[in-house]
Parts: C-alpha cells; structure tokens; sequence
C-alpha cells in the first residue's frame, strides 16, 4: 500500500459534510473499499441514525476497532482559513472538520487492516470495525444500539480500540484505559417571593439554598484509585430572581455535575446529595441525568499490546488515563472485557480550523497494524 494511502482516506471522509446524525455517505465508502478485503458488511439503522458493523472472520479472538463518522457543526464558515469540508494542508498540516475527530483514525485503522489482511490472509482470530453517526449527538442510537445487536445474537469482542483523539503533545503519549461516569442533577429550590423590604414575609430561595451548597461544595465524595482522581461536584449554573431589584426570589435553579469514578456509584451520588438537602429541611425538586457510567480496562493484554506498538513506532512511553469526558467506550466496555482509546493528538478537536499534523498520519497507522500483530498473531512462525 502506498504511504499517502491513509491520507486519501482521511482527506475523502473529511471531504463529506457528515453533521451529526448524517453520515453523509462516509459508512458506504469504508464498506465499498473494505469488502475486497474480506469484511463484510452490516448497516444498522436505528431512526436517522446510520451505524456499521465490518467483519473479517468467525473465530475468536475478535478485535474490534470503533469510531464515529459524524462530527460537530463547523461554526462560522467565514472563520475557518479554508472551506471546512475541503481539506487542505497547511504548513505540514491537514485541516478540515473531522480531521482529528476522528476521521483520520478510521482511515488509519482501515488502512491498517487492509495492510494486515494482505500480509497475513489466514491470520486467526477476527478484526471488525463499529462505526456510528451519532457519537456528537444524543448517542442513543448509535454504538449503544449495536452493543446491544451484538449482545443478543452472542457475538462479543475480546479487544476494542476507540480511535479517539487522545495524544496530547506528541502521538502516542496518551492513551485512555477509561474514562468517568458523568451524572448531572437540576435542583429546584423552593421559597416564597416578596419584597425585599419585608422579607419576613418571604423565604428568599437563595439564601435557604445557600447553606446546603456550602456542604455540597466542601464534601469529599471518595479518594479516587491508582486508575481515577477523587469523584467532582461542579455546578455549571445557578439562577435565580425576576430580574427586579426588589424582589426576593421565590425559586433558585441550580445545574450541577458530578464526574464519577469507579470508587462511587450514581446511587450513592444521588443518596449523598438528598441527604444533605433533606438535612437542611429544604422544600425542593431534583432530577437526574446520567450520561455515562464510568469504565476501566486494567494494565492486560490490550493495554500491553498498544503501548508496545507505541514505543516501537515513535519511542514515545505511553501513559494510561482515565481523564476526559465520555466516549462511546462506556457502551462497548459493558460486553467486552478489554477496552482502550487511542488517537491523535486533540488540541484542536471541535474547534474552529480543526486539524491533524500530516506526518502522524502513517505512524497512527503503524501502531494500529502493529497492535493487530501482538494480538491476533499468536504464533507468527504458523503464518
């Protein structure tokens, strides 16, 4: 395969405006150029959602790679440097909506098997690749659907790869072995308005929120591990008031979030939370919401395998980490045992002028095959 292999990829799934849910014909192009490969293909469609599911095999073990077509919305066009759905290079790098998120992963993952593949037509085991249009969006259709499809019918990976852009300075030097839960709650506050200059005729909703938020701020809610940091209370909003300035507020309204790790459950969360509430004697409504539940994947095969194809590629050690917000790792790791991130470096990711440097392109690839190598090639002097 000639090295600008990946690129052409890259460059021609970025090329497709695939907003999400639309996929914009990114799913069909990775089935056409894979089937002469030996995978085959299966569209998952679940509402206006597309969803892929690529094999090569029927034995174990059974890599899957898994990624997103659909990226987040451009923003202003007028301010971008070039035409987001045209990719351009610049100054050794290849800008373009979806180029680091992650759009260059599946190219480099599926050139990476084709290579595989052609160098070892009978290799054991299985590669597969899960590939969604609604990672940005709401994520209920999408890879949750298809854990769910392959579940029934009994068909469960040992290993899986996210191509998620997790490299932070230099590719290779991060990689994410799970990531916490996220919960958030919106708490209603209720008092009683009046004026201010009577406010004995008034429970004023801030001030009886006020104490209760002293507590929930301070609390200590676990230690973390030696994979997670300690569980954080953020409170991303507080409102309150009519807009007047003599008028004591009847109700406050206050978001907040809870990034969890696996020391703490979202029922413990949730009775910790009530019971400082409950304590304060507070009259109010609380509802929930939880986006993801934490996963981990500890130091094993999988973590092993890539962090060795890292080192042999580019010399860089790799960390593990859990840090970040959550991936549709969170659904995939609830049937396989062995999850694990890896992608390019994500500073610019869901920004304006997102973009990928072009010579990690190859390496990225590299490490992909490498790590196919480690773990589906038990014994190579059979091959």
């Amino acid at each position: 395969m000639p090295e600008c292999s990946v690129r052409a990829l890259a460059e021609a799934l970025i090329s497709r405006p695939s907003v999400t849910p639309d996929d914009a014909g990114c799913q069909q192009l990775l089935a056409q150029r894979l089937a002469s490969s030996g995978f085959k293909a299966e569209h998952m469609q679940f509402d206006d959602v597309a969803n892929l599911w690529l094999r090569r095999g029927d034995t174990g073990p059974l890599l899957v790679f898994a990624g997103h077509t659909d990226v987040v919305p451009t923003g202003p066009v007028e301010n971008w440097h070039s035409d987001p759905f045209t990719p351009t290079e610049r100054n050794g790098l290849l800008y373009g909506r979806g180029a680091a998120d992650m759009k260059s992963s599946i190219a480099a993952f599926a050139i990476a098997a084709e290579e595989f593949v052609a160098a070892h037509p009978a290799h054991p085991g299985s590669i597969a690749m899960l590939i969604t249009s609604d990672e940005e969006g709401p994520s209920i259709n999408g890879t949750v659907k298809v854990c769910e499809v392959l579940q029934s019918r009994d068909e469960i990976p040992d290993y899986c790869i996210v191509g998620e852009p997790t490299s932070v300075s230099q590719l290779g030097d991060t990689v994410k072995n799970g990531r916490r839960g996220s919960l958030s709650g919106r708490l209603v506050i209720k008092g009683k308005q009046g004026h201010v200059a009577y406010p004995h005729l008034a429970r004023n909703a801030v001030h009886l929120l006020a104490p209760a938020l002293a507590e929930l701020t301070a609390m200590q809610w676990d230690n973390g591990n030696q994979y997670f940091p300690a569980t954080t209370f953020q409170i991303s909003n507080l409102n309150a008031g009519t807009g007047a300035g003599n008028v004591v507020p009847g109700e406050a309204v206050m978001d907040f979030n809870f990034r969890f790790s696996t020391e703490s459950t979202p029922e413990q969360l949730k009775r910790k939370v009530t019971s400082v509430l409950d304590a304060h004697n507070l009259e109010y409504d609380l509802t929930w919401t939880l986006s993801g539940e934490p996963f981990l994947t500890p130091r094993g095969e999988l973590s092993q395998a890539i962090s060795a194809a890292i080192r042999e590629e580019t010399g860089v050690e790799t960390e593990l980490s859990t840090t970040g917000g959550t991936s549709d790792g969170r659904f995939i790791a609830k049937m396989c045992r062995q999850v694990v991130e890896f992608g390019p470096i994500n500073a610019s990711i869901h920004q304006t002028n997102e973009h990928i440097r072009v010579d990690t392109l190859q390496p990225l690839k590299e490490i992909y095959r490498r790590t196919l190598e480690k773990l589906l090639l038990i014994d190579r002097d059979t091959e």
